[in-house]
């Protein structure tokens, strides 16, 4: 994979396209450039899509689910798949003890970009009041609640740990 087909890949909130339409028209350029690991990336998030479903009630009562049609699939749903793909990859790379792949790169390229360390510490620190709170763990569902999926967890909980110490 070239630096140039790199920069094709990824989509962000703000694009006027949604991220349906950026997948299938990565896809394409990516067939077209012959980027193998970049149209398999694409293929495997596109592969997910029938795993979606809606819940519904048939006329029986009976409580079942169905595919969702490509037009209900919403950009969220498309990001949850992505990052399930993403931790996957994650777990393999760490089974194997290797750094990185480019699928994962690519794979990440559609994800928001997550709230960096520091970030995350000047919001606890202008919003959080610890003087309420018996211990400063007590304050990650706060933390979580306001970052949500652009906040890593475990960097949470390490700096709130170090406000434990503190």
């Amino acid at each position: 994979m070239t630096d140039e087909t790199a920069v094709a890949y990824g989509w962000h909130a703000g694009m006027p396209t949604t991220l349906m339409e950026k997948l299938k028209i990565d896809l394409r350029s990516a067939m077209m450039s012959k980027d193998a690991v970049g149209r398999d990336a694409v293929r495997q998030v596109m592969s997910e899509f029938p795993g979606l479903t809606v819940p519904i009630t048939l006329e029986s009562g009976k409580n079942t689910t169905r595919h969702k049609k490509p037009e209900e699939i919403t950009d969220d749903d498309i990001l949850n798949i992505i990052r399930k793909l993403v931790k996957s990859e994650k777990t393999v790379l760490e089974i194997n003890k290797e750094a990185g792949s480019p699928y994962l790169m690519i794979l990440e390229m559609y994800l928001p970009k997550m709230a960096d360390r520091e970030e995350i510490a000047q919001w606890i620190e202008a919003n959080v009041d610890f003087s309420s709170l018996k211990s400063p763990m007590q304050a990650m569902g706060q933390v979580m609640k306001h970052f949500g999926k652009l906040a890593d967890g475990n960097q949470v909980k390490s700096i709130l740990q170090e406000k434990d110490r503190a």
